[in-house]
């Protein structure tokens, strides 16, 4: 993994960065084709999060009434302010259920927009595949499934509360401000004094707060990783498992899967020890919270100055006061996993325009009705050179076999005709016509082999009388049957079927163009033969490229090029 690219998130914040990046991901959202069901939610979520305080305003000065009847012992006024809270607490559960009801609407759609758009960037410019081979990020299915989740609902979350936050300290400012009076300290007057004492205790545990859990943020970052490389090599398992099974691995699978969990084990215990330390104060400054204001505002209740209902009334907007401009305090757990999800997610981001950007290092367009190959040169990720300056012509209806030692570079030359290799140089220019790649191991969507058949087009393309016929052209009979049926085929059918299915996908296409990367290699040479033969015969005027090491290949391509010493050097056929 790229460490450079996984926190240059946090070298950003330094200077001063990461929230004009992250910004830059909230925003386009709220201008998108969605803007007007969007801007319409946040506005009743908003709206529902302000009635809250309110609610919470309104029940203060309740507070002050009841515990003056209480004090009067005034049973008429006792239940009929009961009977008034029932009224308020009925009007604040509606205000909850529909807030938390519109802010989780909000929050899914908000979701799914940002999927559907990382969706197409993850696949577009072949992100998916040039950021598995740089090693420049890790787990991208985890920061578009559980990172955009956290995402979106910890920005709304922590957004909604700063909102509430900031109206209610205002509200019970004034509030507080207007009930705790004035008190005299070394001859001066101190005007709303609670209000200032509530100021002091919160900044002060502010910053304790932040001494202490400051290490939470890169904690919790690591955490997601490691979480997630965890369930990578799990299902590394599940995907291999009749390999590991013929070697009888699973010893050795243990251990990986155990050192993988270790690190989740130890960074877990980390988290636990800073988060206990945090826990420790904010629990006492919480426990605290609830007697401080009683105990500054005891000498003028004591005095005669107020009554009980006035004490009740400064104790409960104290707490919310306080509450309130410790709001930094108590949310630090949820910034700090926020500020991690966030990191995430720009690193991912910045990985993926960082590839988007990237000039091509070899020129591959589509023009002209021949395979022409010109100065290339194919380097490997160490600097070493594969093919050094190789030029090479198939013209339309060639059938060229491409063969060389292990290692030399064949797959790498059709990888670097399908635009998926990074380093190099020279020019390739595709025939402008209908074309097929053909892997060694064919992809199989989970789905219905009809769709597995079609595949990359729907399973629909086609009549069902087509995929019969290819299917018994490709020694596949036994599927015909199946075809509606969904299943995990990678994991139904052997090498050898895989590779059949993949020629009949191939018959169904009918290209001009065929690019075959050792896509016979499981095959017995009769099925070879067979599938070749049907190519050639059912499609007149392909133009076939086969990457292979067997004989037996030569008899189906007239032409046989060879990578020699890094050179593409043309062999004589012999009759």
């Amino acid at each position: 993994m790229n460490q450079n690219a996984e926190y240059s998130a946090v070298n950003d914040a330094v200077r001063g960065e990461f929230f004009r990046r992250v910004w830059g991901m909230i925003t386009p959202y709220w201008r998108s084709e969605e803007k007007g069901k969007a801007w319409l939610l946040l506005v009743a979520v908003i709206g529902l999060s302000l009635f809250s305080v309110a609610i919470s305003v309104w029940i203060n000065s309740w507070y002050k009434d009841f515990y003056n009847a209480l004090q009067k012992k005034d049973d008429a006024a006792f239940w009929s302010l009961i009977l008034y809270f029932c009224g308020i607490a009925a009007v604040a559960i509606l205000g909850a259920v529909y807030r938390l009801y519109l802010t989780q609407m909000l929050t899914i759609r908000w979701r799914a927009w940002l999927t559907e758009k990382h969706f197409a960037r993850w696949l577009g410019h072949k992100n998916y595949y040039q950021l598995e081979q740089g090693g420049y990020t890790d787990n991208p299915d985890q920061r578009i499934s559980e990172d955009l989740n956290n995402f979106t609902s910890n920005t709304l979350s922590l957004g909604m509360g700063l909102i509430r936050t900031v109206v209610s300290l205002v509200s019970f400012s004034i509030i507080l401000w207007g009930v705790s009076g004035s008190i005299e300290v070394f001859g001066y007057t101190i005007p709303g004094y609670m209000f200032w004492c509530a100021l002091v205790y919160a900044l002060v545990g502010s910053w304790i707060t932040h001494l202490i859990g400051r290490r939470l943020i890169g904690l919790n970052n690591q955490q997601q990783r490691f979480e997630a490389d965890l369930r990578f090599s799990m299902v590394r398992v599940r995907e291999n498992a009749e390999s590991i099974a013929l070697y009888n691995g699973e010893p050795n699978e243990q251990q990986r899967l155990s050192t993988r969990f270790g690190k989740v084990w130890h960074n877990f215990w980390d988290i636990m020890k800073v988060s206990k330390r945090l826990t420790f104060f904010t629990a006492g400054y919480g426990q605290i919270a609830i007697i401080f204001p009683f105990m500054v505002a005891a000498p003028r209740y004591f005095a005669g100055k107020i009554e009980l209902g006035e004490l009740m009334q400064i104790n409960s907007a104290f707490g919310n006061v306080q509450e309130n401009f410790s709001w930094f305090i108590s949310a630090y757990a949820d910034l700090a996993s926020w500020r991690a999800t966030c990191d995430r997610l720009l690193s991912f981001r910045q990985a993926m325009s960082d590839n988007e950007d990237r000039l091509p290092a070899i020129d591959v367009q589509s023009q002209g009705a021949a395979l022409k190959v010109q100065h290339l040169g194919l380097d490997l990720a160490d600097g070493r050179r594969l093919l050094n300056n190789a030029d090479m012509i198939v013209e339309e209806g060639d059938r060229l076999m491409l063969s060389g030692r292990s290692g030399s570079g064949k797959s790498t030359l059709l990888r670097a005709m399908g635009g998926l290799w990074p380093t190099g140089h020279g020019n390739i220019r595709l025939p402008a016509a209908r074309y097929l790649f053909l892997p060694q191991k064919p992809y199989l969507p989970i789905g219905s082999l009809r769709e597995a058949l079609s595949y990359p087009q729907s399973g629909d393309t086609y009549p069902h009388d087509r995929y019969v016929h290819v299917l018994e052209t490709c020694r596949l009979p036994h599927l015909v049957s199946r075809l509606d049926e969904a299943n995990h085929w990678q994991r139904m059918l052997s090498p050898g079927e895989q590779q059949r299915l993949g020629f009949a996908r191939a018959l169904l296409y009918a290209p001009h163009w065929l690019y075959l990367d050792e896509a016979t290699s499981a095959m017995d040479e009769e099925d070879e033969a067979s599938l070749y033969q049907a190519l050639i015969d059912q499609l007149p005027g392909l133009s076939i490229v086969s990457v292979g090491h067997r004989s037996s290949l030569k008899r189906f391509h007239p032409r046989h090029v060879r990578i020699e010493s890094g050179h593409l050097v043309e062999q004589t056929v012999t009759a």
